[in-house]
């Protein structure tokens, strides 16, 4: 049954707040405005309050549930970074303060940009981007830059792998670029007979997800590289699946040119809703001058008694600033919090949990659904949500009728080169407890589908509204606010 509405629960009479008589004249309001048949609901403060803190235990949240939501790696946040983000020297902060008055605020900016530059194995960093696929379209750009910086336009061309993330192929379109589709072989890796076929003096780069969204790690990455380095492109590197690699593998030292960051997905800052989000980008030695800006530089260096005085600079063949202000600020407190906690060990950690709880659910699901590369993964795994014995059910049914055992689904469909594709990546957050009763879910389920596919079909039984018609609604769009009438 749905809940009732805020109007619904409205009584004549009800004040949920009463304004004191004003000790200076009322002006008057103006008569085109002025509406005596709107319908506003009267209740009390409490009602209010009540209404929409119930409304909001509805969603379902990192805090109250396990997100296996593959590749978007929706990790714990921890409260300290809250703490921090609202201390008063980072939340009462203008960006239009003059250099000398927010030292703190480009000291931390300077730093984050020096720990992500060790981790990634990157010369340059740019905080600006606001979110990670508007880092991977500034590092497109920043690849375009390069090459027409040395007179070199005919580069035209940017490959994809059909593992890699889907926003890849609209970042190079949007940049300008053909897109040039690169398959997978076999065993999950880039198929190299294919990229050579493919590699030639008008390619501009080839954008590369590693680990890629089938969970696994190129084994033939350096050669991968050095196909593309010799023709004349740059890699890029989709830094969305870092969380794998913390402490163990720095991309720089693969070979790739620039890579984003998400620090959503990483360094634990929130994702979801909309943002705020964060997506730096870092580059070689050979790309720092092209950088967005302005970046945190040091003025002047530090002496025994001072701290250096930073400032904020433009690299001098920047492709230009890509956001307003100097990115997110708030996300950034939040990564430099999470990293400073953690330490170099910390961040090892971190990668080497991910990818043992992804193993521990590959290993315990891999006898009941049909898992096509199936071999040791990393933070995440892609398994086929359809078998033969149970034609009717699909991958949507399974995801819909997790949610009944108090699940997020996971990743639906994507990558496209698995049939019925569900992609689960639990984090290095989630226990052993958590992870078997994920497991047992999805084992339960799929006995349920074999026995009593229709229960999957009809999926979720216990939310406030059952299963949408998802088509419909993205077709018939409804963008008004729906006032029912009033006594």
């Amino acid at each position: 049954m749905a809940e009732p509405t805020i109007y619904e629960l409205s009584s004549a009479g009800r004040v949920g707040v009463r304004f004191p008589e004003p000790d200076v004249p009322p002006a008057p309001l103006p008569e085109a405005f002025l509406r005596q048949d709107l319908p506003l609901p009267e209740l009390s403060e409490l009602d209010v309050v009540r209404h929409f803190t119930h409304l909001s235990s509805l969603n379902y949240s990192i805090d109250g549930g396990f997100y296996p939501l593959g590749s978007c790696t929706m990790k714990y946040n921890p409260k300290v970074n809250e703490e921090a983000a609202r201390l008063p020297g980072f939340a009462f902060t203008h960006p239009l303060q003059p250099s000398e008055t927010i030292q703190g605020n480009l000291a931390l900016m300077y730093v984050l940009q020096e720990w992500l530059k060790e981790i990634s194995g990157f010369a340059g960093v740019s905080l600006q981007p606001a979110a990670g696929a508007h880092g991977e379209f500034v590092g497109v750009l920043i690849i375009r830059a390069y090459h027409r910086s040395r007179g070199d336009v005919k580069r035209t061309k940017m490959l994809i792998p059909d593992s890699a993330h889907g926003t890849n192929p609209a970042t190079s379109a949007m940049s300008g670029f053909e897109v040039v589709n690169v398959p997978t072989g076999a065993n999950g890796n880039v198929d190299l007979e294919s990229l050579r076929q493919v590699c030639d003096d008008t390619v501009a780069g080839l954008m590369l997800t590693n680990p890629n969204t089938l969970g696994l790690f190129d084994q033939n990455v350096l050669e991968v590289v050095e196909i593309v380095h010799q023709a004349g492109g740059l890699v890029y590197g989709d830094g969305a699946n870092l969380n794998a690699l913390l402490g163990v593998v720095r991309p720089g030292d693969l070979g790739f040119d620039v890579m984003h960051f998400n620090l959503h997905k990483t360094f634990s800052t929130p994702h979801g809703g909309g943002g705020p989000g964060s997506g730096p980008v870092g580059v070689a030695r050979h790309l720092v001058d092209f950088l967005p800006g302005p970046i945190s530089v040091i003025a002047e260096e530090g002496t025994e008694e001072e701290a250096p005085l930073y400032e904020l600079g433009m690299p001098p063949q920047s492709i230009g600033r890509v956001k307003a202000f100097y990115g997110q600020f708030g996300m950034l407190v939040r990564a430099f919090t999470y990293i400073s906690m953690h330490g170099p060990d910390g961040l090892r950690s971190i990668a080497e949990h991910a990818v043992l709880n992804a193993n521990y659910l590959l290993a315990r699901l891999r006898h009941t659904y049909k898992v096509p590369f199936d071999r040791v993964c990393m933070h995440e795994f892609v398994m086929e949500g359809h078998s033969a014995a149970a034609p009717e059910v699909h991958a949507l049914d399974i995801a819909k009728r997790l949610i009944d055992y108090d699940f997020h689904p996971p990743t639906n469909y994507f990558p496209l080169i698995v049939h019925e594709a569900l992609m689960i990546e639990p984090t290095e957050t989630e226990n052993k407890q958590t992870l078997d009763a994920f497991a047992e879910a999805l084992v339960k389920i799929a006995a349920e589908a074999r026995s009593d596919p229709e229960l999957l079909k009809s999926a979720p039984h216990h939310t406030p509204v059952g299963r949408l018609d998802e088509v419909k609604a993205a077709k018939d769009l409804v963008l008004c606010c729906w006032i029912p009438d009033q006594p």
